[in-house]
């Protein structure tokens, strides 16, 4: 564990310090690490200070860089994410550098085709500060991008601060762990499953003490208060423009898959993530049409009506104490529509991690036999899983 000695971990042991209204405290008790300032403001006091943070960074609903900056913090970077650093932009959009109108901050985008911080970029920086809500699923591409951050701050020699937010999906694990050889990509850095079971601070942990970066950064996690691996957590703004609601983020584990076949999940409706449809399916009882909108200008499907399946009568509750991602929709999809053509193969390759996902699929396994030909990899993570874990496990 000799690479370890770097990583330190700063234990949040109450917010009392936070000026929260009293309804908040009351009816909220689980409070993401930022809302802890008083763990974190000494250590950047006369501090050059770079953020990576979007529309999610809040401290009860004001935003973390208009927080930091009315305590005379100085803010001279903000790394701007996939959607942006409002968080506006569709998914795979191209992000521009520019300024932020709101607060006059250089803003440097970190997707696309400049995915990590540049020494450059880095130069004259003390402290960098990471501040994301994840939704627990590993192409959601917000965890490459603290993969990056972290390898540029080891780099450079520069302390990472990670300001932790409770997990969604963070109450069970599920899916193929990625295969890094064949298929690491920015929708899959590292060896985890699809579900992971982790907080962002948890992986940061993992990712330095797994040597998954040359050598491990100056991290510090300031640690979320009442939450744990058991416990269900409702996201006060959504994560991305195609992640509308609870339900949305619960679902998208298992409905992502359908970004690789020739299908749609909702994207140019006002429904993604909780609907699938195709031209083609042949039960014509649920329709839409996907449209161009702000959050999708182009969606799959544009302008045609789709015949498909509508999952918004399922319940949060029963979703999330289901644990597991759900397989059900996709092979029931799959046994109705036209097999030689479903499947972008190199996508949905690169989406579940492995071929054999989708090998399993054309072999007609069932549900059961497709789970079971995870469980030896996800044992073997969970060991390792186990290590790096700041809260009560399921």
């Amino acid at each position: 564990m000799g690479q370890l000695i770097s990583l330190f971990f700063i234990i949040c042991q109450g917010c009392a310090q936070v000026n929260l209204p009293a309804s908040t405290q009351d009816v909220d008790p689980i409070r993401p690490g930022a809302w802890a300032t008083e763990k974190y403001l000494p250590g950047l006091k006369d501090k050059r200070v770079a953020l990576v943070v979007n529309q999610t960074s809040t401290i009860g609903s004001t935003h973390l860089a208009d927080s930091l900056l009315r305590r005379g913090v100085n803010i001279v970077t903000i790394f701007a994410p996939e959607h942006g650093f409002r968080g506006t932009a569709e998914a795979g959009a191209h992000i521009d550098n520019g300024t932020d109108p709101v607060t006059g901050i250089k803003i440097i985008s970190i997707y696309g085709s400049k995915k990590k911080p540049s020494p450059e970029d880095l130069q004259g920086i003390d402290v960098l500060m990471f501040d994301i809500q994840d939704v627990g699923v590993r192409f959601f591409t917000y965890i490459s991008t603290l993969h990056y951050l972290m390898e540029a701050a080891a780099e450079s020699g520069i302390p990472l601060i990670v300001l932790d937010r409770p997990n969604p999906n963070g109450h069970y694990i599920d899916g193929p762990v990625l295969d890094t050889t064949n298929f690491r990509s920015f929708v899959g850095m590292d060896a985890i499953p699809v579900v992971y079971g982790m907080t962002m601070g948890e992986l940061a942990g993992m990712i330095n003490g797994e040597q998954w970066i040359s050598k491990p950064c100056q991290l510090t996690v300031i640690r979320c208060q009442g939450y744990d691996h058991t416990l269900p957590y409702t996201l006060p703004v959504k994560p991305s423009p195609n992640l509308p609601n609870q339900l949305s983020v619960l679902l998208y584990p298992g409905i992502c898959f359908f970004e690789g076949t020739v299908a749609s999940l909702g994207r140019g409706t006002e429904m993604p993530f909780q609907v699938a449809g195709h031209p083609d399916y042949p039960d014509h009882q649920f329709s839409f049409t996907p449209v161009s909108m702000e959050s999708a200008v182009n969606p799959p499907l544009k302008g045609k009506l789709c015949y498909g399946v509508d999952l918004r009568h399922l319940s949060t509750d029963s979703l999330f104490h289901n644990r597991k991602l759900d397989l059900s929709v996709l092979l029931h999809f799959y046994s109705r529509m036209d097999t030689a053509t479903f499947f972008n193969a190199k996508w949905f390759d690169t989406l579940a991690g492995t071929t054999a996902f989708r090998k399993a699929i054309e072999a007609s396994w069932s549900e059961t036999q497709i789970r079971q030909s995870w469980q030896a990899d996800l044992l073997k993570f969970n060991e390792k899983r186990k290590k790096y874990l700041l809260y009560k496990d399921f």
